[in-house]
């Protein structure tokens, strides 16, 4: 009866009542699972022991069905004889190996309403299990995402973050003074005159001067010292 009474509760548990009332559920499903599996192979072994017994059962039920044939043979035989007495006495034990078959043959039947209860209960025990394996794979998931989820708010307060974020300023404000020196050099080159732009003023300063001093012999001025000694 124990193993009924077991497998009839795990039948009847509420999955969802045991994991909300657990402390850790992850732990309490593992449990569950490792009862159930305890359980069914209890059952399949109760199972394999009631079909050996019905087996030796029947090969009991056939000797002694053998045996009242025999018990009737010699009870014909001792009437034939005219020895009443002895076919009476082989009667008798005619009657004994009945009743003895007709025993086993009640407990037979008994242990077949065991065996199809046995079944049943494996075939239960059987989706129980695989519903408690998908809670668990559920479970185990819902965890590792509930970890994940604490260890990273974890992260996003704690004070390394807000250092991270400063080197990161810091390394801008580097970035950004590294580009200002660059921009002032730029700077610098644009104003002062590159050997080319000398070159080319100088070549503009002597043709101003040579249109200045065609202006002023056509106006009868005299050239500069200067520019006569040139």
């Amino acid at each position: 009866m124990g193993i009924f009474s077991r497998t009839r509760d795990i039948i009847a548990a509420n999955f969802n009542d045991m994991l909300d009332k657990a402390d850790d559920p992850q732990k309490m499903i593992r449990m569950i699972i490792l009862e159930m599996e305890e359980t069914l192979v209890e059952v399949r072994a109760s199972a394999a022991r009631t079909i050996a017994d019905q087996k030796e059962m029947h090969r009991h039920t056939v000797k002694l069905d053998k045996l009242q044939a025999d018990w009737g043979e010699k009870a014909q035989l001792a009437l034939s004889k005219d020895r009443e007495d002895l076919a009476r006495a082989a009667l008798v034990e005619k009657k004994k190996a009945a009743d003895m078959s007709d025993q086993l043959k009640q407990e037979i039947a008994v242990l077949d309403d065991a065996l199809r209860a046995y079944e049943q209960d494996i075939h239960k025990l059987q989706n129980r299990l695989r519903e408690a394996r998908s809670r668990q794979t559920a479970i185990a998931a819902r965890l590792e995402s509930a970890e994940n989820r604490v260890k990273l708010r974890s992260l996003m307060t704690e004070d390394r973050v807000d250092d991270a974020l400063s080197r990161f300023d810091q390394l801008e404000r580097r970035v950004d003074y590294a580009e200002g020196r660059a921009d002032a050099l730029a700077i610098e080159d644009k104003g002062k005159p590159s050997l080319a732009d000398e070159i080319a003023a100088l070549e503009g300063a002597d043709a101003i001067d040579d249109e200045l001093a065609e202006m002023k012999k056509a106006l009868g001025k005299p050239h500069d010292a200067a520019k006569n000694e040139d």
